[in-house]
């Protein structure tokens, strides 16, 4: 957990979540990053606690509050749609287009399907920004940047576009074991946190397991990330 702090300061921190396990346990149990907040207390007295969540298969940056006020600011910010988000993803197919935005409501699945969504025009009101990064063999690699926070917008908004994202064993043609894994990840947050001071971006680097679908479309990986601890405040 420590090698995956990509920021830390007074308030929060931000780390860089691996695919393929919950951010906290759920109603069956299992692996969970929450687990394993105790050894980022950096001398603190508790533990640092989740600002938001990010799916099970997505990767990337996650905020963490440090203690109970910083946490509820933190809850604020993202509440307000005040901290920005991109997330890059490698769909297949891809638009015709280079950008665009995606207005489609969303709504619950089903009651047996938990958290599942589905495009719903009774549903909540849902928008995703995007822009075309690189065209390979069958692939696109998409910037996507989520105007609302609806659980799993980005993964239905692309499907149901017709390019839905590489890897996605729920709403795309993953199978559900043994697939490439999610190729989608959280790539940078920008947090207003202090005033009368620059807002807080962080970069994650690339999971290894999206390297070689975004080399195909076009990806430097020379061009990994910005330094590691992008910042640190007392």
């Amino acid at each position: 957990m420590l090698a995956r702090v990509l920021h830390r300061d007074g308030l929060m921190l931000v780390i860089d979540k691996p695919p393929g396990i919950a951010v906290h346990r759920g109603p069956k149990g299992g692996p969970n990053l929450e687990a394993s907040f105790d050894a980022l207390r950096f001398g603190l007295p508790r533990p640092p606690v989740l600002a938001h969540r990010l799916d099970r298969d997505t990767s990337g940056c996650l905020v963490l509050g440090r203690h109970r006020k910083a946490t509820a600011t933190l809850g604020l910010l993202f509440k307000h749609g005040k901290i920005a988000k991109t997330y890059w993803a490698v769909v297949e197919g891809g638009p015709d287009e280079n950008e665009g935005t995606i207005d489609i409501p969303l709504g619950r699945l089903n009651a047996e399907r938990g958290w599942w969504q589905k495009p719903d025009p009774d549903g909540a009101p849902s928008q995703t920004r995007w822009r075309v990064e690189g065209r390979g063999d069958g692939l696109t690699w998409l910037k996507l940047e989520p105007l609302t926070g609806r659980t799993h917008q980005l993964r239905v908004h692309c499907a149901a576009m017709g390019w839905p994202i590489y890897g996605d064993t729920i709403y795309g043609n993953a199978p559900r074991t043994g697939g490439p894994g999610l190729h989608l990840q959280s790539r940078e947050i920008v947090v207003p946190l202090y005033k009368n001071k620059e807002a807080i971006a962080v970069t994650a680097p690339v999971p290894e397991h999206m390297r070689e679908t975004l080399q195909m479309c076009g990806w430097d990986s020379r061009d990994q990330t910005a330094p590691l601890m992008q910042r640190t405040i007392a």
